[in-house]
């Protein structure tokens, strides 16, 4: 996204004293950096945006070289300063993008003057900081002496970027630092007793925003939380959250192709629109993936989950799952009416479905309860939209609200997925009344038969992984029983000895020798990670090329015939009997029982 030409940008102030800095030629946008830093603090978003945006940064009052804010000022001075600006520039409306103190001015200016603002982006925005949180603020706030703190200056850096420092983050915590040592002390201590006490000062207005706003911040940022920014944009009427994984407070700094390619995506999404007669713009998905990733639900359950208007995580038991669009990605799942969550998964912004593994029985029992504080079970971090994600599911769908349909005693959540992940890790599944585990465990196979013959099916990117013999034919990767990576004989131990990263999902067949019971082959379905090595002997073949391959063993070539098929049929099955006969037995679709009545 950045230019090989650095954009040529200058400096200049407005009669009322006002510093900025103009650069590049466009739609306009006016930045608005947080405490403590000045204009100069968005240089990579000026040298990535100028040659398409007219952009405008502001040296908040107190900072850069404007002049000195109020005694005891309020946002609305910062607003008005802002406003001043875009008089001096001629500039009738402009979209605006705020990080921390300088994005609570941001939602003031929108609120105040809506007609003069297009769209809105709070980075790193603060919004009912929790009681803890919110007592330390307080505390750093009335330590400030307007005399300069190096040694608050250095806490502050270890709060933004970590302890230390991390190697790849060290120039952007260098230039923050740099912009730190710069500010006007005074300033800094009248803004920041503002930052300490204006978290709840949009509480109530942001129910009137009426331009599109983006609250954004990383997963990582425990002062500007996700739960901050999915509270917001669930009061916003036309909010939307978005999370950065692993980005902390600065992360315009520190991640700034990252950051600015969301800032840029929501600002052209207007053109966008547009040019597509209205239908959303949303990300591009590897639509095989994506179908694959909606495969992972079995008879299965779900724990679906919300930011609540608090910002407290909310969730609940479901399986009435159920995939309804590719393109454009659409996913409902149901939630009773009576459900004590109701009021909240009904009017939220945006949803996150975790499809649970075998392991999380006791987390759907929960969920399905009226306990408490269900998430003190569970693992979890904000997903894109800011919902919760659970550790370990087998898929997580994190999707915004694309529309509530009421229908009988349910309301109908539709989804529109923003972000998704799988795994191959065994689903958990409900049917009658009951969970089941639709998969066989490997471990109690292997115990159990010690000397089976065990392989799989690896697939990685539409391809299958085999092993070429000494006289020129393929094989599977198979041993004896399942074993270990230090067993040579087992399926574990060659996997081990070829360095190849397998991760074993479905049972796909079990048969035995015909005439000779007392010999067993099980065969799974996997995925592999491709291996760094060399090794002649490993062949990735792709799929639809496997029917033509030099195979001895015919019941593997028609186990492969099989598996081949199904692959294009996206509707797999478990082949029980012998190498001559049996019978396939399908794995069951989501049958649409509802376990979400707790909420």
């Amino acid at each position: 996204m950045a230019d090989a030409v650095a954009p040529q940008w200058s400096r200049a102030a407005a009669p009322d004293g006002t510093s900025f800095i103009r650069a590049g030629s466009g739609a306009p946008v006016l930045f608005i950096h947080g405490v403590g830093m000045n204009a100069a603090i968005w240089q990579p978003q000026i040298e990535r945006m100028a040659d398409r945006w007219d952009v405008i940064a502001i040296d908040m009052l107190g900072h850069g070289r404007s002049p000195l804010p109020p005694q005891v000022p309020e946002l609305a001075d910062y607003a008005r300063q802002a406003i001043r600006l875009l008089d001096h520039l001629g500039l009738t409306s402009v979209s605006v993008v705020g990080h921390s103190m300088g994005a609570l001015v941001a939602q003031e200016l929108a609120l105040m003057a809506p007609e003069r603002i297009r769209r809105v982006v709070s980075l790193n925005a603060v919004f009912h900081r929790p009681p803890d949180l919110a007592q330390a603020v307080r505390e750093r706030a009335a330590a400030l002496t307007g005399r300069g703190d190096a040694a608050g200056a250095a806490q502050t850096i270890a709060r933004w970027f970590g302890d230390p420092v991390p190697a790849e983050l060290t120039a952007a915590a260098g230039k923050t630092a740099e912009a730190l040592s710069e500010v006007d002390p005074e300033g800094y201590a009248r803004t920041y007793r503002l930052f300490a006490r204006a978290d709840s000062d949009h509480a109530e207005r942001l129910r009137t925003l009426a331009v599109p706003a983006l609250f954004m911040t990383g997963s990582q940022d425990k002062n500007s939380s996700p739960a901050m920014s999915a509270a917001m944009a669930r009061l916003a009427p036309h909010g939307r959250c978005t999370v950065l994984p692993g980005q902390r407070h600065m992360m315009a700094v520190a991640a700034p192709d990252l950051t600015t390619r969301h800032i840029v995506d929501f600002l052209n999404e207007g053109e966008r629109l547009e040019q597509s007669d209205g239908a959303a713009a949303v990300a591009s998905f590897d639509s095989g993936e994506f179908r694959r990733a909606l495969g992972s639900f079995l008879t299965g359950v779900t724990i679906v989950t919300t930011i609540g208007p608090e910002g407290e995580p909310r969730g609940f038991t479901a399986n009435s799952f159920t995939s309804v669009s590719l393109d454009p990605p659409l996913v409902l799942v149901c939630i009773a009416h009576k459900a004590l969550g109701h009021p909240v998964f009904a009017t939220s912004k945006s949803f996150a479905i975790n499809i649970l593994n075998e392991a999380q029985k006791a987390a759907s029992g929960i969920f399905a309860s009226k306990a408490a504080d269900k998430f003190t079970s569970v693992d979890w971090r904000p997903g894109q939209t800011g919902s919760p994600v659970l550790d370990g599911s087998v898929a997580t769908f994190d999707c915004d609200m694309e529309r509530l349909v009421e229908a009988g005693d349910h309301s109908i959540l539709i989804g529109r997925v923003r972000d998704f992940q799988h795994s191959s890790a065994q689903p958990l599944g409900y049917c009658r009344g009951a969970y089941i585990t639709p998969g066989l465990s490997q471990e109690a196979l292997a115990a159990a038969l010690p000397g089976t013959d065990v392989g799989a099916i690896l697939e990685n990117g539409g391809r299958v992984l085999f092993l070429e013999t000494t006289d020129g034919f393929l094989e599977l990767p198979r041993g004896r029983g399942l074993g270990s990576a230090n067993d040579g004989k087992s399926l574990n131990g060659l996997l081990a000895a070829k360095a190849i990263e397998a991760q074993l999902g479905f049972l796909f067949a079990v048969w035995d020798d015909a005439g000779n019971a007392s010999r067993t082959h099980v065969y799974y379905r996997g995925t592999f990670d491709v291996p760094a090595s060399s090794d002649r002997g490993i062949r990735l073949i792709d799929i639809d090329a496997i029917d033509g391959l030099k195979i001895a063993d015919p019941a593997i070539r028609s186990m492969l015939t099989r598996y081949v098929r199904e692959c294009t049929e996206d509707a797999f099955g478990v082949y029980v009997g012998n190498e001559v006969e049996g019978e396939v037995r399908p794995l069951a679709r989501t049958t649409g029982f509802n376990t979400g009545d707790q909420g």
